[in-house]
């Protein structure tokens, strides 16, 4: 197996690294269709619980801690 001679430097990795946090892109949003809030798509909404017109979990404004 291939071993490095030497170890990369630190701006020769940062190079390499800027290429993918450049692609990297934020979570398409929509509208909760129960509570008009936006959320991640295919993702129970984090104010009402609904997912696909059912509740599937407890909101977490109502949770005691």
């Amino acid at each position: 197996m291939a071993v490095p001679k030497r170890r990369h430097s630190k701006s020769r990795t940062r190079k390499r690294r800027a290429k993918y946090y450049d692609s990297v892109e934020l979570p398409q949003m929509m509208d909760c269709s129960n509570c008009d809030t936006p959320k991640v798509m295919h993702r129970a909404c984090p104010q009402c619980g609904y997912y696909r017109g059912r509740q599937v979990v407890e909101p977490e404004d109502d949770l005691v801690y």
